[in-house]
């Protein structure tokens, strides 16, 4: 079947947060060791955090929680060069390659039954949606690997591979508003602390 990998994007500088979303508490530990520890489930074979803005402050938690750190030397172009330095530290024989950024915290039983509904239904991409919206992370299949590592943020970075297939993409639907859950601002971060833990997922 191959192996799936998993990109956590965590390379940004957060001026709209205003700290390094990385090094923000989470369930009594930091967001992005929080996020490795969501991933690291049988399906995912490997985590590939990037890194940029404050690395050497991070880096050091991404190791803790044992996965492989990158870093995008370039991370100030945006979100879309952090992908194609994550989707180049993959081999050629990845089946799947999961894309999350680190401020859309996610739990286990989530991307678990979306990693486990892209392999059953062996599509090109998968979604999750939650009342007709598509959420993230999103999965690509191992083919797409080279159009991850052209993505540019002036075509529209994931979302132009995303429409290239539009016809490719499955949808699956969840049950939790968690897909939704994006913090740009401290005020975002403040409502997700809020309800995140007390949000029942099922899978």
């Amino acid at each position: 079947m191959g192996s799936v990998a998993a990109i956590l994007l965590a390379g940004g500088e957060s001026s709209r947060m205003g700290t390094p979303k990385p090094l923000l508490e989470w369930g009594g530990t930091t967001l992005i060791e929080y996020q490795i520890e969501q991933l690291r489930i049988p399906e995912i074979d490997r985590v590939v955090a990037v890194l940029g803005h404050r690395a050497d402050d991070v880096r050091p938690l991404v190791h803790r929680a044992g996965a492989l750190s990158v870093i995008n030397e370039l991370y100030r172009e945006g979100r879309a060069s952090s992908t194609r330095v994550g989707a180049a530290a993959l081999s050629e024989e990845t089946a799947a390659v999961l894309v999350l950024n680190v401020d859309q915290p996610r739990p286990r039983a989530v991307i678990s039954r979306l990693v486990r509904a892209h392999l059953e239904g062996r599509t090109l991409i998968t979604v999750p949606t939650h009342g007709g919206k598509r959420g993230h992370p999103a999965l690509f299949a191992g083919s797409l690997l080279p159009e991850l590592r052209a993505v540019r943020d002036a075509t529209e970075g994931l979302r132009a591979v995303l429409q290239r297939h539009e016809t490719e993409v499955a949808e699956v639907e969840s049950d939790t508003p968690l897909v939704l859950l994006d913090m740009n601002r401290p005020e975002d971060y403040e409502r997700a602390k809020a309800s995140y833990f007390q949000t029942e997922v099922t899978q």
